[in-house]
């Protein structure tokens, strides 16, 4: 027996994660799919009091994460996470598709980088059930197998990635015109140029109740854990832009009914995903209905609302609540290096550089970002060139005379 219990579901993309990150570290661990052992199920149950949050992972002196992310897991075990060198040309903080896609890039332009990311590799679109717009894939994929695949072709390039290293601040270097880069575990990087591709994370409402009962009813991520409600009556998705809609049409293979609940007057989604749930049997929509509280002992057993115009009352019995409403950027530690917009996301130029000089945004994270992950991998690569130009110019990298 290991000292350590990894309890999950092979559908469950934290999971993976987790279980990918002992083993690369030759971290022994026992795998219990709660999926297919009954008993398993329970103990995660009885751990939570009721909830059903995966990985939940038991060490051997009782102790427990839920769904902890690489950098939780890496000092659970005294693990130190960090670069191989203290200077490099460039520090690419962020490892989804835009600093994944930059790194290639960089790689390939001789230019000497390190990935620096606090969770897992490959952001929002690895815990992504299916992308179907991302060219290539006519059939679609996966979101964790689309960024295996960056992960791969970056390696392929001996691009230096380094996960769970929480990076706390970015600043000028009196000395010169460099930046450094300092990390949580108190490693300093000196780097000449630094991109920004932190992106975002999901944005929650601070309404009662919320906090108390995540992953016990409350949710945000339907990829993770809506297999969980697999014939349960209802579940609700709170938002009504493209991702809550999104989700919504994922969940609907599990529940009966969806109801799609949205504070503002009127859904925001492109007009094929309105069209698509509103002829679906099993949704139900409200706008302009907030949510007020929740309300359960151990797990969700009401959600309590009230209709914006109306002053109405309202009240439901959803199995689980799966809230979508945006996206706040990973960008606060940057808030007294470079300028950020009135929402927290990076200030830039059409060349991507912040007001910090050195210092450059792309993807998810830059003010002005369409959040997309096409784009954000174009963003990482166009940011990567106008950080080389950059490194030429200061003649920290030669010059390519294109007419030789």
């Amino acid at each position: 027996m290991n000292e350590i219990t990894v309890f999950g579901a092979p559908w469950c993309p934290d999971c993976r994660r987790a279980k990918a990150f002992l083993t690369a570290r030759n971290v022994g661990f026992d795998w219990v799919d709660v999926d297919s052992d009954p008993a398993g199920l329970a103990k995660v149950q009885e751990i939570q009091s009721g909830g059903r949050t995966i990985p939940t992972i038991l060490f051997s002196d009782g102790s427990v994460l839920l769904e902890p992310s690489d950098e939780e897991l890496a000092a659970k075990l005294g693990i130190r996470v960090e670069a191989e060198r203290d200077s490099y040309d460039v520090v690419i903080i962020g490892g989804g598709p835009a600093g994944i896609a930059a790194s290639i890039y960089a790689a390939r332009e001789g230019i000497d980088c390190v990935v620096i990311d606090a969770g897992g590799l490959g952001g929002n679109a690895a815990v992504t059930e299916r992308i179907d717009n991302y060219p290539g894939f006519p059939e679609g994929i996966g979101g964790r197998e689309l960024m295996d695949r960056f992960v791969t072709q970056a390696r392929r390039y001996d691009v230096e990635l380094v996960s769970a290293a929480r990076v706390q601040s970015v600043t000028g270097d009196s000395s010169s015109d460099d930046l450094v880069v300092r990390l949580a575990n108190g490693q300093e990087l000196v780097a000449h140029a630094v991109l920004v591709a932190t992106g975002s994370t999901y944005r929650r409402l601070g309404i009662p109740g919320e906090e108390e009962l995540i992953g016990a009813g409350v949710h945000f991520c339907a990829t993770c854990d809506g297999p969980f409600y697999k014939g349960s009556d209802e579940v609700m998705v709170v938002g009504g832009g493209n991702s809550a809609l999104e989700e919504g049409l994922f969940l609907s293979q599990f529940a009966k009914r969806v109801r799609v609940v949205e504070r503002g007057p009127k859904l925001t989604a492109s007009a094929l995903l309105q069209d698509k749930i509103r002829s679906h049997p099993s949704f139900e929509v409200h706008t302009g209905v907030a949510l007020d509280a929740f309300v359960g002992d151990g797990r969700v057993e009401q959600v309590l609302a009230t209709n914006t115009e109306s002053g109405e009352k309202l009240m439901w019995s959803p199995a689980g609540v799966f809230v979508f409403i945006g996206l706040d950027p990973n960008a606060a530690f940057l808030s007294s290096t470079a300028d950020l917009d009135r929402w927290g996301f990076i200030a830039t130029d059409e060349a991507y550089r912040t007001s910090l000089p050195g210092l450059y945004a792309a993807g998810d994270v830059r003010s002005g970002s369409t959040k997309q992950l096409a784009a954000a991998v174009g963003e990482g690569v166009a940011a990567l060139l106008s950080v080389r130009m950059y490194l030429q110019q200061h003649r920290h990298i030669p010059r390519i005379d294109v007419n030789a």
